[in-house]
C-alpha cells in the first residue's frame, strides 16, 4: 500500500485536470439547468464524458510515473520478493561485474506495458493535451 498510495495526491494531476476544466463552457452547464439537471446529473452526464480525455492522459501519466519509480520502493520495500521491476532490475547488477545483455532484455520488457498503454489510449491522450492550455 505503501507504493499506491503514493501516487493519489499528485498536484500536477490536480492542476492539470484544473486547466482542463476551465476550458470546458459555462454555457453547456447553464443550459443542463436550465433543462431542470440537478447537480450529480450535470457533472456525471456532462462534465465527465467532457473530460475522457484528460483523464485519460492522466491516468497514463501516473502509470508511467510510478511504473518508473526506483527511490521510493528502494526504501519502503524490505523483502526482495516485493521489489517493483525498476529496483530488481538494479539489483541485477553487481558491483564489479554487470551482465548488459540481461539489463537490456529487462529494461525491454519493462518498456511493453508503457508501450502498449499509449497506444491502446492513444487518440484519448493526444486530445486530453491538445485541449490544455496554459
Amino acid at each position: 500500500w505503501e507504493i499506491i498510495l503514493t501516487a493519489i495526491p499528485a498536484p500536477f494531476g490536480i492542476f492539470m485536470l484544473r486547466q482542463f476544466m476551465q476550458d470546458i463552457p459555462y454555457d453547456i452547464e447553464e443550459a443542463a439547468r436550465i433543462d431542470g439537471c440537478s447537480d450529480l446529473t450535470i457533472f456525471f452526464r456532462i462534465i465527465l464524458p467532457l473530460t475522457i480525455p484528460a483523464l485519460t492522459a492522466l491516468g497514463i501519466f501516473t502509470f508511467i510515473t510510478q511504473w518508473n519509480m526506483f527511490l521510493w520502493p528502494l526504501i519502503v520495500l524490505s523483502s526482495p520478493e516485493k521489489y517493483t521491476l525498476q529496483v530488481g532490475l538494479a539489483t541485477l547488477q553487481e558491483q564489479h561485474v554487470r551482465d548488459y545483455g540481461m539489463l537490456m532484455a529487462g529494461a525491454s520488457v519493462a518498456s511493453i506495458p508503457i508501450i502498449i498503454l499509449f497506444f491502446a489510449f492513444q487518440r484519448y491522450f493526444v486530445r486530453g493535451l491538445a485541449a490544455i492550455r496554459g
